[in-house]
């Protein structure tokens, strides 16, 4: 509670009173802080047959590792949420006056991961047993292998996230690493997978439709892409034949964008009874467009990539499932897109796979919307005593209302008196 201000008057000396009051709040921050926690565990002696007793020790995330939960979470979020190399990160520690090795660092995030793959590996599980799964893959530069130069490996990413056709189960996540991109890692992800996967016509999926147990689903997004390019080229004049395609496909687009959320049997008759008829006159232009131009042009490749793909494109008109693109794929590699220009490489393969763990469950956790500190904070408290038959009780939005009950509310503004 504020109290009057004391005083006199400074024009008559006489007393003062409150008439009314000027309010005005500036928002603060102090750095977050470091702790010890300490468990002390007497030992005690039976006072007639001497047998010494004590409580066991607490169970630590990792064994005989300084680090708490807390602390491990805030470096797997800081590294591979907020985009943090490890050495600008012990920068950070030091001006709070903890000193910690990169390495140190390092060993940590390794020991979690691999603490933490269970937890990915039942995400995957889950990811899987969709209808429908987004695919893609982005490479990152990995240290290490034969003359220890640098190379390329492989984020592959797979998705559930049916929200846009109605469906209310929770969306999720799951990376996996490779050290190249031959399509011998595609197959093996999902050996197990039964449905639709929608992706970009990578030859390393094909294996995969070869019987019919997956279904190909390709990407509006990426054959715009194609002539995006060119009209970039071209200084985005108006009227060229790639601003002509790009707006063909903005009306498909369009048509999306008002169906989003209906459920799939609605989804299936507004885009038979307007989505259809638009890309067959986008075939027809496509058809035409190619004879006017050079077989070997860019123009030709870019139109001559969504016929070669056109069964795959246009699937999604008899199926409500599908969606038109594969942009939930490409939103969950977004993250990865800007931790690379900031960590530049991976320090090796077994860097690789821990990625691919920290990325399921921070990505899984920002998808069904809680935050990712607190979600590894309260898995890492738990998992290592956690029995492995019931990993499930810890998926995101399994904890996500034990998670919203337990965050903290909004600081509340603390009163200063003007002197």
């Amino acid at each position: 509670m504020v109290s009057a201000a004391a005083g006199n008057c400074q024009a008559c000396g006489r007393g003062l009173r409150e008439i009314g009051q000027d309010v005005s709040e500036v928002l603060d921050y102090e750095p977050g802080s470091f702790h010890v926690v300490r468990h002390v565990r007497p030992r005690l002696a039976c006072t007639r047959c001497s047998t010494i007793t004590q409580a066991p020790a607490p169970s630590r995330p990792i064994d005989r590792c300084m680090a708490g939960s807390g602390l491990l979470a805030h470096v797997l979020v800081s590294k591979y949420c907020d985009h943090t190399p490890l050495y600008r990160l012990c920068q950070i520690y030091s001006r709070e006056g903890v000193d910690l090795q990169r390495s140190t660092l390092a060993d940590w995030v390794a020991q979690a991961a691999r603490l933490l793959s269970p937890l990915a590996d039942a995400i995957g599980r889950y990811v899987l047993a969709a209808d429908k799964i987004h695919g893609d893959d982005t490479p990152i530069r990995v240290l290490g292998g034969a003359g220890a130069k640098a190379r390329t490996g492989r984020l592959w990413v797979y998705v559930r996230d049916d929200r846009p056709s109605g469906d209310t189960a929770p969306p999720a996540v799951w990376f996996q690493y490779s050290a190249n991109r031959r399509g011998e890692h595609p197959v093996r992800h999902l050996r197990h997978f039964k449905g639709i996967l929608q992706a970009d016509a990578f030859a390393g999926y094909h294996p995969l439709y070869e019987d019919g147990r997956v279904v190909e689903a390709a990407c509006w997004s990426h054959a715009r892409r194609k002539l995006w390019d060119i009209h970039e080229r071209q200084h985005k004049l108006g009227g060229t034949l790639a601003h002509q395609a790009l707006q063909r496909i903005g009306k498909v687009f369009g048509v999306e964008a008002e169906i989003r959320g209906k459920p799939p049997h609605e989804r299936m008759r507004v885009r038979r009874e307007r989505t259809a008829a638009m890309l067959g006159d986008l075939k027809a232009w496509f058809d035409t467009a190619l004879s006017q131009v050079s077989a070997k042009s860019p123009m030709a490749l870019a139109i001559g990539y969504s016929l070669s793909n056109w069964t795959a494109l246009t699937r999604f008109v008899d199926d409500g499932r599908i969606e038109a693109h594969n942009n939930a794929a490409e939103r969950a590699l977004r993250g990865v897109a800007i931790g690379r220009k900031n960590y530049l490489h991976l320090g090796s393969d077994n860097g690789g796979h821990s990625a691919a763990v920290i990325y399921t469950l921070i990505g899984s956790a920002k998808l069904v919307g809680i935050d990712s500190q607190a979600y590894l904070r309260h898995v890492l408290e738990r998992i290592a005593d956690h029995p492995s038959n019931r990993i499930d009780e810890l998926l995101p939005w399994a904890v996500a209302s034990e998670l919203a009950k337990a965050a903290p509310t909004s600081s509340q503004p603390t009163d200063k008196l003007a002197a």
